[in-house]
Order: C-alpha cells, then structure tokens, then sequence
C-alpha cells in the first residue's frame, strides 16, 4: 500500500505542476558559452570551451553539504 500512495502523490505533484503553468527554461542560442571556471581540476588539466568545440559535453555539478 505504501508503493500505491507515493504513486498517487507523485501523480498529484506533477499535476499541480503542470496546472500552475510552469514554463521551460529558455535555450540561448547563438552565444557561446563561458568558460569553466574552478579549482581544482581533478582528472584533466582546465578545459576550455574551444578546446570542446564540436564535441557532446555533460556538465555535471554537485557539492557535499
């Protein structure tokens, strides 16, 4: 019964969501994108972004806290 009523809950969450008209962050397009700026680099000297021109890139940020 606890699988059901967290499923109900999600179901309820996303409709609220979806009626308060949430709208999608824009996509800047046609700007580059900054630098990576940060310390430290753990496995690869600091990235540029026209050292990744042309390449899939996954940015990934998390922090312990």
């Amino acid at each position: 019964m606890k699988t059901r009523g967290s499923l109900v809950a999600l179901v309820f969450v996303t409709a609220l969501a979806l009626s308060a008209g949430v709208v999608p962050a824009q996509v800047r397009t046609g700007r580059a994108a900054p630098d990576i700026v940060g310390a430290p680099w753990l496995n690869s000297p600091p990235l540029t972004i026209g050292g990744l021109r042309g390449r899939v890139v996954l940015v990934e940020f998390w922090t312990h806290g």
